[in-house]
């Protein structure tokens, strides 16, 4: 696997909150933070120039979590806050595995994380760093999604790789549905027809407008980060 060529020489990876807190969903497993990090490493070992967006939902959903008792753009903010906690814990955990990582924030916290320039990010990821966008978008009513399809325009990345804890897009919900089947492609134009909550609208624009596809796989095990960048077809391409 590690002598393997990759098909996608640059990729913008997309990490859920509550798969770093592990079975509990809270929190930090680092266990699973070390596994993941194995997998991009080997990606990174290929030659793959990787970026990363990670939510916050192991710590704070600014929606779920502040709806209804505070105003949004604080939740939104505090939702901000928790993306960048994952980003320093992945960077620690990437540099223990011995690859070069960079926290990038979209809020200005100089003492914690690199201020966010495009020059900046795209000097990292040439010379081999993975490079963590911490902060979302930096603005509220903004999903992480959205930040990983804006980063993946930014940086041209060849694909976005969203890991998440469902193997793909299904024609209705698999656990409800026991007909259900997996997509192993469809268009965004039918997520945002059919209202489809895979992606978030916004995302799905930026992303088709981009000209960007994205494929959705489940991160468990985090071996398939490596599989999809080979061009292993394991989970739903977007397009």
């Amino acid at each position: 696997m590690e002598n393997a060529k990759p098909v996608y020489k640059r990729v913008l990876l997309k990490l859920s909150g509550e798969a770093l807190g592990g079975e509990a969903g809270r929190g930090l497993d680092f266990d699973v933070i070390h596994a993941v990090c194995r997998s991009i490493k080997t990606c990174v070992d290929m030659g793959v120039q990787l970026g990363l967006v990670t939510g916050g939902g192991n710590y704070w959903r600014g929606v779920k979590d502040g709806g209804g008792k505070m105003e949004r753009s604080r939740a939104d903010q505090m939702g901000m806050l928790a993306t960048i906690m994952n980003s320093l814990a992945l960077a620690e955990a990437l540099e223990q595995d011995g690859v070069p990582a960079r926290v990038m924030s979209m809020l200005d916290m100089p003492r914690v994380a690199e201020s966010y320039s495009y020059g900046r990010a795209m000097h990292h990821l040439e010379r081999g760093r993975v490079v963590l966008f911490g902060g979302g978008s930096g603005n509220p009513y903004f999903s992480t999604d959205s930040a990983a399809a804006l980063k993946a325009a930014e940086i041209g990345a060849d694909i976005l790789l969203m890991a998440k804890n469902i193997d793909g897009v299904y024609s209705a919900d698999p656990k409800s549905n026991p007909d259900a089947v997996r997509l192993d492609e469809m268009p965004y134009d039918r997520i945002l027809e059919d209202h489809l909550g895979v992606i978030d609208s916004t995302a799905a624009c930026l992303l088709r407008d981009n000209a960007i596809p994205t494929m959705i796989f489940a991160l468990d095990p985090p071996e398939n980060i490596v599989r999809v960048v080979r061009g292993d077809r394991i989970g739903t391409i977007v397009h």
